[in-house]
């Protein structure tokens, strides 16, 4: 039967398609992709997202001119005017999809104790500069270098992958991850898994250290009222709201709250040991049967306070406010606590615990609480991690962690995704107090590597060819 003019056409159109997609499936030069990542990176941090305001539009708007460069289509959403959230797709197979989160908005900083302005992105002595070259715009660049090699590479995926940046973390992420959680659900139907900040690596004492998080610690932040009687400063009463308030938070602070190791910490307890000096070498490889002793207590909270905080709920006293003027005695007086309680604990029971302590004069206000959730580490996804972290950092351990801070993770994990806190990065010791303080910064060498374990991990975990060059 001879072709018709139909048939020869189709024939040609399906040709052409297939020699586009073999052009497209060469594999890509890193150091190019490195390159552009670096640049992308300085832009980012250039953009003002501090928060408050937030202004994440304008950051949203940044990374939808490289997504539109590169012909991928994506969406804006503002949750409130100038609360800008993106997201882009790249459609694969069945598989569960995969969510590569990062927050725009960045913490204020301060000018006069930076050695860079903090928004200007400086590449200085191997290392970037600026407020989000570590919370959270490098990763958000990791995830998007990766995100754009497979989009250029044109392999066929195993799942979808869906790059997502959001507003808001920084203050609770109500206008951001849990503003799209809340209103579009849709994009999170056939998600199975999340990689967000919240873990990676830490140079410490010449070993390099891996945390993968798991789970963290559940913020519930309260607001403490005493009500009374109102007074003139040079005649103080027998009792009054500042008096009692101060009272009830002393009586909060001395109090005890049990101390216990949930498994994820033994575990990361006994994997850190043998990194820190005599005792606490022998302390962290039996940290359950020491950690009630009232003398070891207080002596790791002076050692280490972020790992004294894994071991126990917790309250800071963060705010206090009695009266507006130096010689009135105020009717009321309020405290504000920020308390993290580990994953396992029941919430209601922790609080009334709580009220017993402070007293039935003073009134207890939650402002925040979220659930407890733990994502197992039995994936494919977290074997790939390890994998290849070890590629990249061969001499490194690599653990479950608690994280002791809160991110966006939270939210998704309500909705049964599996979420692992990592960027493969390992951060010196001495530049991890740059999050959320002054001289934030990475290395360059740093972060360019991290470009390439990125884009391994993506392509291991949801491409079905390799995507870089040898």
């Amino acid at each position: 039967m001879k072709p018709t003019l139909k048939d020869t056409l189709l024939f040609i159109a399906i040709y052409f398609i297939n020699w586009f997609a073999t052009i497209a499936q060469v594999p890509l030069a890193l150091s190019d992709l490195q390159n552009e990542a670096v640049e992308w990176l300085q832009e980012y941090i250039r953009i003002n997202t501090i928060n408050p305001p937030g202004n994440e539009i304008a950051g949203a708007e940044f990374l939808a001119g490289i997504f539109k460069a590169e012909g991928i289509e994506y969406e804006i959403a503002e949750s409130s005017p100038g609360r800008g959230n993106i997201w882009a797709m790249l459609e694969g197979g069945d598989e569960p999809g995969l969510v590569l989160l990062h927050h725009i908005d960045v913490v204020p900083a301060d000018k006069k104790f930076w050695i860079t302005d903090p928004l200007s992105g400086e590449l200085k002595d191997g290392y970037i500069y600026g407020r989000g070259a570590l919370d959270t715009k490098s990763s958000g660049i990791l995830h998007l270098a990766a995100f754009i090699a497979l989009h250029r590479s044109g392999i066929t995926l195993k799942r979808n992958i869906l790059f997502m940046a959001t507003a808001d973390e920084e203050a609770g992420g109500f206008y951001g991850a849990g503003w799209l959680v809340k209103n579009r659900p849709e994009l999170f139907k056939d998600v199975g898994y999340l990689l967000n900040e919240g873990g990676g690596g830490t140079e410490l004492n010449g070993q390099v250290q891996f945390g993968i998080e798991v789970t963290q610690k559940v913020p519930y932040w309260l607001r403490l009222s005493v009500t009374g009687v109102a007074g003139h400063g040079s005649r103080p009463l027998v009792s009054y709201a500042s008096i009692e308030l101060i009272a009830a938070l002393e009586r909060l602070r001395l109090h005890e709250f049990i101390p216990r190791i949930i498994p994820v910490v033994d575990t990361y307890f006994k994997g850190i040991a043998d990194s820190h000096p005599e005792p606490w070498s022998s302390h962290f490889k039996d940290i359950s049967s020491l950690i009630g002793s009232p003398e070891i207590d207080k002596e790791l909270q002076a050692y280490s306070p972020s790992l004294h905080a894994l071991t126990r709920n917790t309250c800071s006293i963060t705010r206090f406010q009695g009266s507006s003027k130096i010689n009135v005695i105020s009717s009321e007086a309020w405290a504000e606590l920020d308390c993290r309680l580990l994953p396992d604990q029941d919430p209601e029971e922790w609080l009334t615990e709580v009220k017993q302590v402070l007293g039935e004069n003073v009134e207890v206000e939650v402002l925040m609480g979220f659930t407890p959730a733990i994502s197992t580490k039995e994936t494919d996804l977290y074997r790939i991690l390890e994998e290849v972290t070890l590629e990249g950092f061969p001499d490194s351990s690599i653990l479950p962690r608690l994280q002791g801070g809160f991110t966006d993770s939270h939210f998704f994990r309500d909705l049964g995704i599996v979420c692992y806190g990592y960027v493969p990065t390992a951060t010196p010791k001495e530049d991890q107090g740059g999050v959320h303080g002054n001289n934030e910064r990475i290395t360059e060498q740093n972060f360019r590597q991290g470009v390439e374990l990125t884009i391994k991990i993506l392509e291991r975990f949801a491409a079905n060819k390799k995507v870089l060059k040898d």
